[in-house]
């Protein structure tokens, strides 16, 4: 029972160090780029709460893919170019230096999500993250048209691949 009630005492002293090790480390500052290890669990703990919360209704997509997609594309240079840039994927100063980093809409990581959650993720944005949600000054069909644009972008990115990295 003592040696137990040691062993506890050491593991809690343990955390409580490496708890106030991590805190001393950690910058609130948006100048420097995050860490790798911020990076990966800001992403994942993202990917989760979109896909948990993307699954409500959503309205059909319009029919004319053709059409939707060049009305996409001038209202992302309205509504989205100010921060991620005309081709999605060389943000702007204000996109560069807000925290998080304005995505690269061409990256993987962005084109994975299905067509629901980009819908989602345009209509309600993200919390603390600088992407606004456009649920109340677009209608569904110019959202749809967004997200079909969106899904354009890796074919009309720059060939040098410069960009965000997140």
């Amino acid at each position: 029972m003592k040696c137990a009630l040691i062993t506890l005492s050491v593991l809690t002293a343990l955390m409580i160090a490496g708890a106030l090790l991590a805190f001393s480390q950690f910058n609130l500052s948006a100048m420097p780029m995050p860490g790798n290890i911020e990076i990966y669990l800001a992403t994942r703990a993202k990917r989760a709460f979109v896909q948990r919360n993307s699954h409500e209704p959503i309205p059909p997509a319009p029919p004319n893919l053709k059409v939707s997609i060049e009305d996409g594309d001038k209202l992302y240079g309205t509504e989205c170019a100010a921060c991620h840039g005309l081709g999605g994927n060389n943000p702007t100063d204000a996109g560069r230096w807000m925290y998080p980093r304005a995505a690269d809409l061409t990256s993987r990581e962005v084109q994975q999500y299905s067509d629901r959650e980009i819908f989602w993720i345009v209509k309600n944005g993200i919390r603390l993250s600088g992407m606004p949600a456009f649920g109340k000054v677009e209608s569904d069909e110019h959202i749809w048209d967004l997200v079909h644009f969106v899904r354009t972008l890796p074919a009309n990115a720059s060939p040098n691949g410069a960009g965000a990295t997140h």
